[in-house]
């Protein structure tokens, strides 16, 4: 923009100062006071990529299937079994009580209690069954002998009851309330199960396991209001460090005051949009203020620069304004495009992540880039900021000269080398980097946690393991236990089982294999499928709920796993489809994919495989283009860009050595980092190319852009992973790696902007950038 125009902007601006402090006073008010009703937002459907064949599969069935959102409540005997009056009448009240919570779905609870749950064998009549717990008990040893032996003969074993027989286990599916008042508050249910389940009937004798989404989430929301704390923290580290630096309360209260209120505005428009927080997104906030703290460290001091040269108040402001509104605006305009990229991720936390991130980086162009320059033409700064100001540029600093031959040939040539094989050895490791979760139970919270501990113990106590793959087997309108259907589905349940991380298979032929075997005495030697469809028909008349629709044109096959590692859905998932490529057949049988918890699980880790790379190209280019259109020059893009995708690759080397996977929490790191980092690498190449033009030679155009801005840029760094790297401290597994990997980036990107883009700047811009006077 030309001199002209800018001096237009300026005076634009500074002459209506006291109508932008109003409208900004006015504004802030207006959404602080939308932003204290913000809410954490939980929907389990938020939390899926509803876009996904998988899913989309499911929701086609959504009124006959289950969407893998459920809990199960295991209660422990510490002594004896569970074959005494006391533990089940603890049961029956667990049971009585999990019945009146809003959001199950009453009519599938299952328990040793339950009607739904029977035994069954064959005797010389012929079938016989009942409830596990018939009307007729009354807690007599005869009675609990009644029930033991209806649990054995009930194949409830390793299932409702501990293989050990030291606990049992209430069955709670969760209705599939995705709006309207109904729907499930995730952190109000898990205080409900702590305080009127756990707390309420958990003692010395019993003790009460509690494993499932809601619970998962629940746990994941009371540890992540801790972020407020780290929150206040970062400020108040920043605070110290910027008043530390700038020798100016006045500069340094502006600059926080400006960040925080850039926050106030995101959350109080956020609010209004109809949109919360959930906890995957409470990073952006601080990110938000980061940020702001990143361009305001800028803006103060290149006002004490100017201060020091001009005496005015106003006109440094102005002088200010002039010199960085262009990289700023630039620098933050990328910001916020880059971070809508993670846009193109179907999966609405990730959506609305990128939505929040958008929407604050768009405050911050007018809290930080306009306001911050209109309340120092106010303010000024102290004599003693502009008293250093002058002595550093006076000064010849050491620190600076020698940090400024990464300009020079010899130093430049080394430093691309080593940015070649740390580029290399980084890519190398990362080839390992693994989509999902590597870790057993939750891996977003910490393996001491009480839900992990829980989930621990569910694994090693029952034969059926909470991580299921429902795979849908959807044939002709009652067709679904024609003798040829079932036997692709007999072969495929022989195919999982045979697959490593596969438990054991359940579905509608399970069930015909049973009584067949009590049609003939319970001879083992008769537990296969028949070919003969009247005794098929014979054997699935009654058939549990679940196993098949009304119409008998859907029978899921239900896939226990040992975990819900990457590695295990991965090979289960390939299995099925390996089958179902085989073996379909529109007209007798068709096998889909999925439900079930590990369903839902192996769609979000698909679509988070398929979306990493987009969205990577998609950050790099926006960023890149536009550097190429504020820059006009490919030289300039590639050494602003280079730095930072060293940045992206080290980062990953490093998620692979943690063993930390690629999924939903830890995947808008990489973006929201980049969109960091590329603040640095505009304001230095800005400032050096403007040297350049006064006639500098490089090496020394970069000594005074260190003078200038270095100073800016090394603080910023060093400030923000101070206070992220406070997250490391976290109740909450997922944020403390959040704080790891950002930490990581904020100084890496500061390292590569300080010291490669200079060393890529001797060999593709050397010679290029003419003085101005000579153009």
């Amino acid at each position: 923009m030309s001199t002209n125009k800018s001096s237009m902007l300026e005076n634009s601006i500074f002459k209506i100062r006291p109508v932008i402090l109003i409208g900004f006073l006015l504004l802030t008010v207006f959404f602080g006071y939308n932003a204290k009703d913000v809410k954490l937002s939980t929907e389990f459907e938020k939390m899926v990529p509803l876009k996904h064949e998988f899913i989309q599969n499911l929701l086609r069935h959504i009124d006959e299937m289950s969407l893998g959102n459920d809990i199960r409540i295991v209660i422990e005997a510490k002594e004896g079994d569970i074959y005494t009056d006391d533990f089940l009448q603890l049961l029956r009240q667990v049971t009585d009580e999990i019945f009146y919570f809003q959001g199950v779905d009453k009519a599938n609870i299952q328990s040793l209690w339950t009607a739904n749950v029977r035994w069954m064998e064959v005797t010389e009549d012929g079938f016989r069954g009942g409830e596990i717990i018939p009307p007729s008990y009354d807690g007599s040893a005869t009675s609990l002998d009644q029930v033991q032996h209806n649990v054995l003969r009930s194949g409830q074993v390793g299932r409702l009851v501990a293989d050990n027989f030291q606990s049992a286990t209430v069955y709670v599916p969760l209705l599939d309330q995705s709006g309207g008042k109904n729907k499930i508050d995730y952190k109000a249910f898990s205080k409900q199960l702590e305080s009127d389940i756990r707390d309420k009937f958990q003692n010395d004798k019993f003790e009460i396991h509690i494993v499932g989404f809601a619970k998962k989430i629940g746990d994941l929301i009371e540890g992540a209001s801790g972020v407020a704390l780290f929150f206040l923290i970062a400020i108040g580290i920043t605070f110290v460090l910027l008043l530390i630096d700038s020798k100016c309360i006045r500069s340094t209260m502006i600059v926080v005051g400006c960040s925080v209120i850039a926050v106030v505005w995101q959350v109080g428009i956020l609010t209004l949009l109809g949109k919360g927080i959930d906890p995957y997104s409470m990073l952006v906030p601080f990110l938000i203020f980061a940020i702001g703290v990143s361009h305001g460290v800028q803006l103060i001091n290149e006002f004490a620069v100017e201060s020091f040269r001009v005496n005015m108040k106003l006109e440094a402001a102005k002088l200010t304004f002039r010199a960085l509104y262009v990289p700023a605006l630039l620098a933050l305009v990328s910001d916020a495009i880059g971070f809508m990229t993670l846009w193109t991720i179907e999966i609405h936390v990730i959506q609305d992540l990128a939505i929040s991130a958008g929407l604050g980086v768009c405050a911050l162009i007018l809290t930080n880039l306009l306001m911050i320059p209109v309340f120092l033409s106010y303010a000024g700064a102290s004599p003693a900021a502009i008293r250093s100001m002058s002595k550093k540029e006076s000064s010849d600093s050491v620190i600076w000269r020698t940090i400024a031959k990464c300009a020079s040939p010899k130093v430049a040539a080394v430093s691309v080398v080593i940015a070649i094989i740390g580029g290399a050895a980084g890519m190398y490791i990362s080839k390992d980097l693994k989509i999902g979760d590597l870790d057993a139970g939750a891996p977003e919270l910490w393996p001491d946690s009480r839900y992990n501990l829980d989930d621990k113990y569910v694994n090693d106590n029952y034969s059926v393991s909470a991580d299921v793959l429902v795979v849908m087997v959807e044939t002709p309108a009652y067709a679904c236990t024609d003798s040829k259907a079932m036997r692709k589905m007999d072969r495929f349940m022989w195919h999982m089982e045979n697959v490593p991380g596969v438990q054991s298979t359940l579905s509608v032929v399970t069930v015909s294999k049973r009584v067949i075997t009590g049609f003939n005495e319970g001879n083992w030697k008769w537990a296969s499928l028949t070919r003969v469809q009247d005794i098929i028909n014979n054997s699935v008349q009654t058939v549990p709920g679940g196993l098949v629709n009304t119409d008998c044109s859907l029978a899921p096959v239900i896939i226990f796993l040992d975990d819900h590692k990457a590695e295990t859905l991965d090979r289960a998932v390939a299995a099925v489809k390996e089958f179902a490529e085989a073996e379909n057949d529109p007209d007798i049988a068709t096998f889909v994919l999925a439900s079930g918890n590990a369903g839902v699980e192996a769609a979000t880790n698909d679509t988070i495989s398929h979306a990493q790379n987009m969205m990577k190209v998609l950050v790099y280019g926006v960023v890149s283009i536009l550097c190429l259109i504020t820059f006009r020059s490919i030289r300039a893009v590639i050494c602003i860009i280079v730095p930072l995708a060293l940045t992206s690759i080290l980062c990953q080397a490093l998620m692979t050595v943690l063993g930390i996977g690629v999924k939903v929490a830890t995947l808008p790191v990489i973006a929201l980092g980049v969109g960091i980092g590329v603040d640095y690498g505009i304001y230095i190449y800005t400032r050096l190319k403007g040297f350049m033009e006064q006639g500098l030679d490089l090496e020394e155009a970069y000594f005074q852009t260190l003078k200038v801005t270095g100073k800016a840029v090394c603080f910023t760094g060093l400030t923000l992973a101070i206070g992220v790297g406070t997250w490391i401290f976290s109740d909450i597994k997922f944020q403390a790696n959040m704080g790891v990997l950002l930490t990581f980036m904020f100084l890496w990107n500061m390292v590569g902007a300080i010291w490669l883009l200079p060393a890529l700047a001797n060999f593709l811009i050397r010679g290029k950038i003419k003085p101005i006077n000579q153009q």
